[in-house]
Formats: structure tokens, C-alpha cells, sequence
């Protein structure tokens, strides 16, 4: 017998803009949004990826090409989105980097600067072009952060602090939304298996000796794939979580107790 559904159609009827859905969390997210019953628009830099996606969930889901760094781009993807679909019910803030994994003296201009357009200034874009679409269907936005945006890490420094000015604005919108009846939430993983965690662990002098770190800081069990970041982002977007705003949500099966151990 399967793994028992903690949600049922959660999300009937509702037209999900969702950044960064191509692979990853984004992919685990999609698959989660629409067996809960919604219909998914994927932005995405990576066409391709972005469209074989969409063809596995079907329902009238589609891929759209767009950076999220770039005002323009996000702008020609959402009023594709409206006119395709005549509402937007919430935005998933999910497209983001990584690297460089550097302390910030070695960091350069360029890659801070590239770092902080794709992780904050793209939720500065997605909002203003949804908003219209969201305080009409008083959705929600949802932006996927991160534990060390809370906590810090080491040698990280341009992505810590993007990840940082995230949670700030994730409060800062659920107070300006709030009269709009939008709501405004942030989900902060930990260690997630993606692409992106694969290369950044490359990136690290003993990248053996992180995987087994990034396993063991788990106190829930090893590191974890991106289906556990679904049900939770499920939950944040559905009538279930309609009293929250401005929450900061840990699903990081307790690392941040274990990140001394």
C-alpha cells in the first residue's frame, strides 16, 4: 500500500505560478501542486527542462522560458500566464543559486551581484506583476528560503545574505498584504537532494566528507529529497494554513539543532 495522503485535492481550481519548477524542489513542488488538484505555470531559464516537466503533469500545465533576475522577462511570463488562464491564485518564489561557496572577501562583484538579483530582487518582479492577479484571487506567495538565512553558514556569505533579505521580505509583504487578504509565507529547508546541493557539495575541498555531514545533521533521518519541501509548501498554499502569514517555516527535520553535532 502506498504512503498514506496527508491532503486530499487541497488545491482544486487554483493556477499556480511556480519559479525554478524545472527540477529540484521546484519539480517535487510541481508534482505535489498538482495532484492536490491544481494547474501549475513553470518559469524557468532552462526551456527545455522546464517543458518535459510540464509534460509530466499535464493537466493543462505549462512551461514558460524567463529569468527571474530579469524585470522584462518576468513580466512577458506572467501576462502569458493571466491570459491564458485569467487568474493567478498564488506565486512560489522557488528559482534561486548557489554558489559561489566562498567567504564574502572572495566573492566578486559579479557573483554577489548575480546572487542577489536571481535569490531577492526576482520576488521584487514576481510581486509586482501578480499583484493585481493575486488581490483579486486574494491568493498567496510562497518563497522558498532557507535554514541558514536564520542560522548562517560558513564560507557562504552572498547566498546566506540572500537568503537572509528573503525571510525579511517574506514578513515585510505579509504586513503590506495583509488588507489585500494575501497571505505571504517562507519555507526554510535545510540539506535537500537537488541538482543545486549536488553542486555545491562539489564545489567543497572534501566533498565526500559533506555528504556524510549533510546526512548526519539530519536529527529525522538522512538528508532528504524534495517531496518533504512539497507537503509542506502544499500546506502553506491551501485553506489548511488560511490564519498564517508572515511564517518562517523550519522543514529541516531538526538540522539546525544538529549542525554541532
Amino acid at each position: 500500500m502506498g504512503e498514506t495522503r496527508l491532503m486530499a485535492d487541497e488545491l482544486t481550481g487554483k493556477v499556480i505560478v511556480l519559479t525554478g519548477g524545472a527540477d529540484g524542489i521546484g519539480r517535487e513542488c510541481a508534482l505535489a501542486y498538482v495532484r492536490e488538484g491544481a494547474t501549475v505555470a513553470i518559469l524557468d531559464r532552462n526551456f527545455t527542462a522546464a517543458q518535459h516537466t510540464a509534460g509530466e503533469l499535464g493537466g493543462g500545465c505549462i512551461a514558460l522560458g524567463a529569468d527571474v533576475s530579469d524585470g522584462e522577462s518576468v513580466r512577458i511570463a506572467l501576462a502569458a500566464v493571466t491570459e491564458r488562464f485569467g487568474r493567478i491564485d498564488a506565486v512560489h518564489n522557488n528559482a534561486g543559486i548557489s554558489s559561489p561557496s566562498r567567504p564574502l572577501h572572495e566573492t566578486t562583484e559579479q557573483e554577489w551581484d548575480d546572487m542577489q538579483r536571481t535569490n531577492v530582487k526576482s520576488v521584487y518582479w514576481t510581486t509586482r506583476f501578480a499583484f493585481e492577479a493575486l488581490k483579486t484571487s486574494k491568493g498567496c506567495i510562497l518563497n522558498t528560503a532557507s535554514m541558514v538565512g536564520l542560522i548562517g553558514q560558513a564560507d557562504h556569505a552572498a547566498y546566506v545574505a540572500s537568503k537572509g533579505a528573503m525571510i525579511s521580505l517574506t514578513k515585510a509583504l505579509a504586513v503590506d498584504y495583509a488588507g489585500y487578504s494575501i497571505r505571504v509565507n517562507a519555507i526554510c529547508p535545510a540539506g535537500v537532494w537537488t541538482p543545486m546541493l549536488e553542486r555545491w557539495c562539489a564545489e567543497q575541498q572534501e566533498p565526500d566528507s559533506i555528504r556524510r555531514y549533510l546526512d548526519e545533521i539530519h536529527l529525522l533521518g538522512a538528508c532528504p529529497h524534495g517531496d518533504v519541501i512539497a507537503d509542506a509548501a502544499v500546506f502553506l498554499l491551501s485553506a489548511k494554513a488560511r490564519f498564517m502569514t508572515g511564517c518562517i517555516l523550519p522543514v529541516s527535520g531538526g538540522a539546525e539543532l544538529g549542525y554541532r553535532r
